[in-house]
């Protein structure tokens, strides 16, 4: 249960601080005092709802949640924070923790039950639901559930790539002509790893040849005559080793940048710039010759595969059929063994009609096509008439019934329910029959409810009215006499009658 609850600087709330009991807790006062606002407040911090206030802060007990991620025991004391600066963080007995995380957390024991939803009676959901409720009582039944579970997604993966091929086939003609295209477009080419760069490397050796040759020819003289210089070094008795080894090294440069050129003498240099273009044209589309030679190899698995297709699509189409035999096997066998489960669904939820004057629910399961639920869709009934004709006076009472009924299987004892206005637009003897539904329900849980009604009001184990006074909100907790005032203002409006003080003392 929440033991207590701390909010500052929230929209109209400069600071509050209250202390909750066990049992049912509503929230009264006129329109518009901050009740939507304190009640989104405390389910922020259960990570369902944004909360941008400064701080805000709940203090859990009694919940007997053991959790090792968090260093959690049971019996332990649990403290939930939420703080707004450049961004809003939360933490978990003082460690930080996600909104994700601290909602599936909290989930745990807690739920959140909004009329305004009009999901809840979704064949889907109630379908997995039931399968919940099936779990519980039949721990085979889960195998049987995964099973089929794992085959569907089989059955799902290879539908897929089936329809696949039955696409590709439709256009199988011009996706083969197009893959030759692409094939043949690398292959003419011809590419091989480093050539580009060689052949750059080769451009630029063609271009320097003719100006090299050009100025070979003016100095081929004077490296004629270089003996010359040497004899003079010898007569001045001056070592000429060194011009020697010079001149050695300067025609053995001369003689290397012949040589590199004296195989390429024939070459066609437009040939070498055609083959340089075609080469940069795969480096500008591929990314690299490498790459350009993965992507002609990845076509030619392609193509085989699109050559090989009549005979892949020929295992693909029994092996769905295979698998798609064997989900329908264990979707029937499942759907009978939801039928024996939906019985006490049914039940359950007629129970809680009873107070809610209401009777004759009755829950089928009509078979759909499979899908990834199965064959089972579900269908309600409230005296044999469609949800789709009831008022929404009866659906509204369905819908408490049916949420009330899940929360008995999907919480533990002390868990906390959250109700948003579940007594809105009802008459009396409706808002009374929804007060003793949830009086029967805080026997189990901590209940937290807005109510405009006397009915639930009166019902409360503890009753806070919130008022507004200069855009400045506050929460306080009603004595007796207060209670009576209250409630009579919610019975006669402001100007409170003395037949509505009356009725307000009767009612507690």
């Amino acid at each position: 249960m929440i033991n207590r609850f701390y909010l500052e600087n929230y929209l109209s709330f400069d600071k509050i601080d209250l202390e909750f009991d066990k049992g049912l807790v509503v929230f009264t006062g006129p329109s518009g005092a901050g009740k939507s606002v304190l009640m989104s407040s405390i389910l922020s911090l259960f990570g369902t709802t944004d909360n941008n206030a400064k701080l805000s802060e709940i203090v859990l007990e009694d919940l007997n949640i053991v959790d090792d991620n968090y260093g959690i025991e049971k019996d332990d004391e649990i403290i939930i924070k939420q703080t707004t600066g450049i961004k809003t963080r939360y933490l978990l007995n003082n460690q930080t923790i996600s909104k994700k995380n601290l909602k599936v957390f909290t989930s745990n024991f807690s739920k959140h039950l909004h009329l305004k939803d009009t999901s809840d009676f979704d064949s889907k959901k109630i379908v997995k639901f039931l399968d919940f409720l099936t779990s519980l009582n039949d721990k085979k039944y889960q195998i049987i559930l995964d099973e089929f579970n794992t085959k569907y997604e089989d059955y799902h993966s290879l539908n897929k790539r089936l329809n696949k091929i039955l696409e590709d086939e439709k256009e199988l003609d011009d996706l083969i002509e197009y893959t030759k295209f692409e094939i043949d477009k690398i292959t003419k080419i011809d590419p091989k790893v480093d050539e580009y760069d060689e052949l750059k490397e080769l451009k630029s050796n063609l271009s320097k040849k003719d100006k090299f040759d050009d100025i070979f020819t003016e100095i081929q003289p004077m490296l004629n005559e270089t003996h010359k210089i040497s004899n003079a070094l010898q007569l001045l008795d001056v070592d000429c080793a060194f011009f020697d080894d010079a001149i050695a090294e300067v025609n053995n440069h001369f003689e290397k940048f012949h040589d590199s050129l004296s195989h390429q003498d024939d070459m066609d240099i437009e040939t070498v710039l055609t083959r340089i273009e075609d080469l940069s044209s795969l480096n500008k589309k591929f990314g690299g010759i490498q790459e350009a030679l993965d992507y002609k190899k990845q076509k030619e698995l392609e193509l085989e595969g699109y050559e090989n297709i009549s005979f892949e699509k020929a295992i693909l189409e029994k092996n769905v059929k295979r698998v798609y035999s064997e989900i329908e096997i264990l979707s029937s066998d499942i759907s009978k063994i939801r039928k024996m489960n939906l019985i006490s669904l049914e039940e359950k939820i007629n129970e809680y009609l009873e107070y809610l004057y209401l009777e004759n629910l009755s829950i089928s399961l009509l078979e759909q096509p499979l899908d990834e639920t199965g064959i089972d869709k579900i269908e309600f009934k409230l005296n044999d008439t469609a949800l789709g004709k009831i008022s929404s006076g009866e659906f509204n009472r369905l819908r408490l019934a049916l949420l009330t009924a899940r929360s008995f299987y999907e919480i533990d004892t002390n868990g906390i329910l959250f109700l948003d206005e579940i007594d809105a637009n009802l008459s009396g003897k409706e808002s009374e029959s929804i007060a003793k539904v949830l009086a029967q329900l805080s026997k189990s849980y901590q209940i937290f409810a807005i109510s405009h009604q006397p009915q639930l009001s009166a019902t409360a184990h503890q009753h806070f009215m919130v008022k507004k006074t200069d855009n400045k909100s506050t929460v306080k907790l009603l004595n007796i006499d207060e209670r009576i005032d209250e409630i009579a203002r919610m019975i006669s409006g402001e100007n409170i009658t003395n037949e509505a003080l009356e009725f307000a003392k009767k009612l507690l």
